[in-house]
This record gives structure tokens, sequence and C-alpha cells, in this order.
């Protein structure tokens, strides 16, 4: 059980276990109840309406394994997983759950903050794999912690409008729903993708944590990985 954690290290803790236990298969269950935590409003704690206005419900899970066998059809292989806390952001998310409900103050640097340090934490994730010549190249699943949040990961990477349009669908039909939502974008995405196209999935978490996946969308005829993985992680929606 992980609580408290954002929206990050779920699927990484996943992906160790099975590295480590060849064979096995990780059910990774991610629920966040946010309605619960309404609260009437006070002037001390005002980032709260913000959190009740952006923040939902949501439920999503996947299936983690190694070496997919026979009839098994993953939606996308994880080829590694890293990440990196930007300096000085210990007060920039900070949440507190007490008796009177879980507080949230969310503070108005955070976007700035996300887009002077995205490329970086992106970059240092990606070069043990392959050189990348345009962020354009890879499709995304960005977590959708909110519009000014988007806003930032496109801007600090020169993405495309369209390359965001999964995370922004689902942060308009669903709000920010914590550590389900690249769940729900990775489903999205698995409706549009060409299998073999290599993509980048980035969560945030208190810290301010940037988690860094990259993955490879699938078909059911998938290449090995790279001879430097011992084994082939693949996640199933």
């Amino acid at each position: 059980m992980m609580y408290m954690n954002g929206c990050s290290a779920a699927l990484r803790v996943a992906k160790d276990i099975a590295e480590n236990n060849r064979g096995a298969r990780v059910l990774v269950a991610c629920a966040e109840i946010t309605l619960v935590m309404i609260r009437a409003p006070d002037e001390d704690h005002v980032g709260t309406l913000i959190m009740q206005a952006l923040f939902g419900d949501g439920a999503g899970a996947v299936v983690v394994g190694a070496d997919p066998v026979s009839g098994e059809q993953p939606g996308f292989e994880m080829l590694s997983a890293s990440q990196a806390t930007i300096p000085e952001s210990e007060n920039i998310a900070v949440g507190r759950l007490g008796a009177d409900a879980f507080l949230f103050n969310p503070c108005k640097q955070m976007p700035l903050l996300v887009r002077d340090n995205i490329e970086r934490c992106v970059a240092d994730a990606l070069a043990p794999l392959c050189p990348v010549a345009s962020w354009n190249d890879l499709f995304w699943v960005v977590h959708p912690g909110g519009r000014a949040i988007l806003d930032s990961v496109q801007t600090g990477l020169g993405l495309d409008p369209r390359k965001l349009e999964a995370s922004r669908h689902v942060l308009r039909e669903n709000g920010n729903m914590s550590a389900p939502s690249v769940i729900f974008v990775l489903d999205e995405l698995r409706r549009q993708q060409e299998g073999n196209k290599m993509g980048v999935m980035v969560g945030l978490g208190p810290g301010l944590t940037v988690e860094t996946m990259a993955l490879r969308a699938s078909q059911v005829a998938k290449r090995k990985v790279e001879h430097r993985y011992q084994h082939q992680i693949s996640i199933g929606i």
C-alpha cells in the first residue's frame, strides 16, 4: 500500500517487482476519492478552493509483467524509469492530512518551476537510451495536473499542442485525479498509437518530484528490447 505519493512512484515500483520476479504479473490499482474532502473554505486555506474545483475522483488499474507470453497483448513497454527532485521545491506542493480533512496549498511558482526544469529532467532520463532529435518525435503521457501545468510542459519542451491532447482531454472530462490520471491518459493514447513508437510518461509528485518513464507503444507483434535490458517490461491496461 502506498499513500500520499501524488501522481508518481507506483508504476516504477511495479516495474522493479516484475523485473526481479520472472513470470510475475503485478496488478497496480490506483484510486483517489477527493469528493469526501470537500470542506468550507476559510481565509487561511484559500488553496483548498482550487483543489475542490480542479480535482476529481477516479480509479484505474494496469497489469505489469516481464517477458510477455503467447496470448498476452500489452499496450506499452517500459524501457526505463527515473525520478528527480527539483531543487528548492519542498514547499511548492504541500498537503496536510489532519482531523479537519486534507488541506492542499498549491504554490503559484509550481508551473514556472515545471517549465524551467522539465526538459532537463526528461533529457537526463532518456540519455542512457538513445539520442532524441526532437521532443515532438515522441508521444507524451503527461499527468494532467491542471491547465497551467500542461501549458508549462508544452512550453518547456517546445511541444506541438497536439502532443498533449490526450492529457488535456482527460483533464477536461475527469479533472486532476492524482495517481490514476496517467492511467487514464495511457488508455486514451492506447486507442491512437501505432506500434514500436517511442514515448515518455511524466508524473509529478510532492517534493516537487518529476517521475519520467520511457515507453514504447506495442502491438501483438513486438520487437525485443535492446540487449542491455534484462527483461521486456510491459503494461496492460
